[in-house]
């Protein structure tokens, strides 16, 4: 599968930073807000130039890879239908301030991305994206080969998707790391080892696997 176009759902600091490092990488994006698309527009054309305001719908519909950006406690208003079929990567955090205890979302013993995944049933989730801040994203993505890039880690059930996903983090600007099935995804999560960690690929690894 080659991939033309990302689809963005949720338009705050995290969404339009990927919407930016996928637009510097050539791709076609789709971004998409909770409201009216016009509402986002203009903020879209400043800071994400070539990116286009549309509605969750019809960024699920155009995008070959469609990236969650919003808060967890809102994955209700996922469209659901329109995922269906669809490579989705799951950056999104459960934050207690904001989403409330994560026990009355997420399953105890669940990872929030195989939370997700039984959700969008019809899609096929991978854990991505999630684990840096948008700082470190916008400021550390640099080419291939430079010594002084960071990694992100990924997890997911079919390795075919996870593939696909590192293609795509590699073209943005980091390495990677694979954990494994979408239940490792789990160390990423705020509170636990892996989130915040802004490594190089060596040392994420090293650091996640002790």
């Amino acid at each position: 599968m080659n991939i033309h176009s990302i689809g963005i759902l949720g338009a705050g600091k995290v969404g339009i930073v990927l919407a930016q490092l996928a637009r510097h990488a050539g791709y076609e994006v789709y971004i998409a807000g909770s409201t009216d698309p016009k509402k986002i527009a203009l903020t879209t054309k400043i800071l994400a130039p070539g990116a286009h305001a549309v509605s969750k719908e019809e960024a699920a519909l155009k995008s070959d890879i469609v990236i969650l950006a919003i808060p967890l406690s809102k994955y209700a208003s996922l469209p659901k239908a329109e995922l269906a079929g669809k490579l989705v990567i799951d950056a999104m955090n459960y934050w207690d301030e904001i989403d409330g205890p994560r026990s009355d979302t997420v399953p105890e013993l669940e990872s929030s991305s195989e939370f997700i995944q039984a959700f969008l049933d019809q899609s096929r989730v991978v854990k991505a994206l999630s684990h840096m801040g948008y700082h470190e994203l916008h400021d550390m993505a640099r080419p291939a080969g430079d010594a002084a890039r960071k990694a992100i880690a990924i997890a997911g059930n079919n390795p075919q998707d996870v593939a696909l996903v590192e293609r795509l983090v590699n073209s943005i600007g980091f390495n990677t790391v694979i954990l494994g099935d979408l239940a490792k995804g789990r160390v990423l999560e705020p509170g636990h080892s892996g989130f915040g960690a802004s490594l190089s690929a060596d040392q994420l690894r090293s650091y996640l696997t002790h």
